[in-house]
């Protein structure tokens, strides 16, 4: 008598389609890699679409330790710096050629005086640069 089975059990498991499977997953991945932003800091980098670059030349406001006001080396008082400053600006302000001012302060100056030069600028709408001076 012969009892062995003629039929014998294939354990095999079927794999063709985890190809099809495993790549759209890549594919979901990447695609959504690429949408993601990474915190960047965002800037707005400037176009040239001229060849001829214009050189703007700032303003410069000083106040020295006695508290004397100075606008391009000439000196004024701080009721006359407003219309100074005010009669240095473009007849047109755009952005492109909004004024800026370079504030020299002596560093042992009331800082009031400072805050009252960075108001006259605000109100002017001129941007406000101040010049330190470098550690050695």
């Amino acid at each position: 008598m012969n009892l062995s089975r003629r039929r014998h059990a294939s354990s095999h498991v079927e794999t063709s389609s985890m190809n099809d499977i495993m790549f759209f997953l890549m594919l979901f991945f990447l695609i959504v890699s690429t949408m993601v932003n990474p915190n960047v800091i965002k800037l707005l980098l400037p176009n040239a679409k001229s060849s001829k670059q214009v050189m703007k030349q700032p303003i410069t406001v000083s106040i020295n330790a006695a508290g004397e006001y100075f606008v391009n080396k000439k000196p004024v008082t701080a009721t006359t710096l407003e219309p100074e400053l005010r009669a240095l600006l473009p007849a047109s302000t755009t952005p492109e050629n909004q004024p800026t001012v370079v504030l020299r302060v002596d560093s042992g100056l009331n800082v009031q005086k400072l805050v009252d030069v960075l108001e006259i600028g605000n109100r002017l709408k001129m941007k406000m640069v101040m010049a330190t001076q470098a550690q050695r």
